[in-house]
């Protein structure tokens, strides 16, 4: 039997790879609600929206891009992640100029939809999808290390654009963001010019889920695991999402600029991302079954010091305890799936849970935009929030419990 390889030796004989998927999660950043929440008090007041009126837009175009994914998701079963991938990336710099060109109303929908479809949707869906499917022994790890890119982009970007927006009009750093996605196309092709087909991979390096086999995407809707994992699926991306997306509004409510919110993002990131490789190291020692059930009981800590708390300390802690969920969020639920389902299928099976997630970024900001014009602030909805994570820890306990006793005797 081979020695496992050394952090350094797997690194350097997987860097193709797994900088192709850094590079996916960190260009999906100009999708990802963390970046664009950036310029919702711009686009509200260029278009007289209402925290309400920007929620339920957003909530519109991201719904669009959940229901498109589904169909789209699978595409990664049969086409190479350099030629999908360079195809996503053009497509998620054409979003960006729309975003800047747009001086209609009727068009943000349409905005919204295609950043939130090529970025957040499908280039951070083919970075997982590869690391599932070309790493098997080493999957903690190689999705660990591609979510960095997110994480980086998560740190940077807020910051970045906050103090450009300054000096330059919002919409001119649409188009910067527009450069840099296409810049990141032929980068990818030149990083994957070795890349093996996603058929010949599924069949050849394969590892198969429950019952010993591999699950089609409609005999996965058909199990009852999947469905008490969906409400895991939703509440990350949902309230996560929402916390992001409302955080001029969350600044304010505890008497802050945004600029000093923003400051903390840094720390957030680097937690999250510590969080990110423990998960990763453990995902690979225990398997992602024994995990699943722990991870997201730090939320319900976040969001209950978010609702009680406007002191320096306590926003750190709350930041700490809400990275230490999405660190782990990151790696643990992607390799679930393929222990689970096995990876034949599982660019089909991940594009269905893609969507799922997509769809709660979007019942997010809605429904908190919502509460928040009637009066019951963002803050205060945290009390909320941290019992629907405690309720979404049930399930998945329940659902792993019944699960783990049909998976092979690695993954369980």
């Amino acid at each position: 039997m081979a020695a496992p390889l050394r952090f350094h030796e797997f690194l350097l004989r997987n860097a193709p790879y797994l900088s192709a998927g850094v590079l996916l999660t960190f260009l999906s950043s100009f999708g990802q609600t963390f970046f664009i929440s950036v310029f919702a008090g711009p686009i509200q007041a260029e278009f007289g929206l209402s925290h309400a009126g920007w929620g339920a837009i957003y909530m519109v175009g991201t719904t669009a891009s959940a229901l498109v994914m589904v169909a789209a998701g699978g595409l990664s079963d049969v086409l190479r992640v350099r030629q999908l991938g360079a195809f996503v990336l053009c497509g998620l710099a054409a979003a960006c100029v729309l975003m800047a060109l747009n001086r209609n109303y009727w068009v943000l929908p349409l905005s919204v939809f295609a950043l939130r479809f090529f970025g957040q949707g499908m280039s951070t869906h083919l970075a997982v999808v590869a690391m599932a499917r070309w790493f098997v022994a080493t999957r903690g790890r190689a999705l660990s290390i591609a979510a960095l890119g997110v994480s980086l982009g998560q740190a940077l970007l807020p910051l970045i654009f906050v103090a450009l927006m300054v000096r330059f009009d919002w919409r001119m750093l649409w188009l910067l963001s527009a450069a840099i996605c296409l810049l990141g196309a032929p980068l990818l092709l030149r990083l994957l010019s070795q890349e093996r087909t996603p058929r010949a991979t599924s069949q050849d390096v394969s590892s198969t889920g429950m019952d010993n086999r591999h699950w089609s995407r409609v005999e996965v809707l058909r199990t009852p695991l999947f469905w008490l994992m969906v409400p895991s699926i939703l509440g990350p991306a949902a309230f996560s999402t929402a916390f992001f997306f409302h955080q001029l509004h969350f600044a304010t409510t505890k008497g802050w600029s945004l600029l000093e919110l923003v400051a903390y993002f840094p720390f957030f990131t680097v937690m999250s991302v510590l969080s990110m490789l423990v998960a990763g190291w453990a995902l690979d020692r225990w398997g992602a079954a024994r995990l699943m059930p722990l991870y997201q009981l730090p939320m319900v800590a976040a969001f209950a010091i978010f609702a009680t708390t406007a002191s320096g300390i306590g926003m750190a802690a709350g930041f700490l305890a809400m990275a230490l969920s999405v660190g782990a969020h990151a790696v643990l639920p992607s390799s679930f799936w393929a222990e689970a389902y096995g990876t034949r299928y599982i660019g089909a099976i991940k594009s269905l849970v893609m969507a799922v997630m997509v769809f709660g970024t979007a019942i997010g900001p809605g429904l908190t935009g919502a509460l928040i014009d009637l009066g019951i602030d963002f803050d205060a909805q945290g009390y909320g929030i941290a019992v629907y994570f405690m309720l979404t820890t049930l399930c998945i306990w329940v659902g792993v419990r019944g699960a783990r006793q049909r998976l092979t005797p690695r993954a369980a």
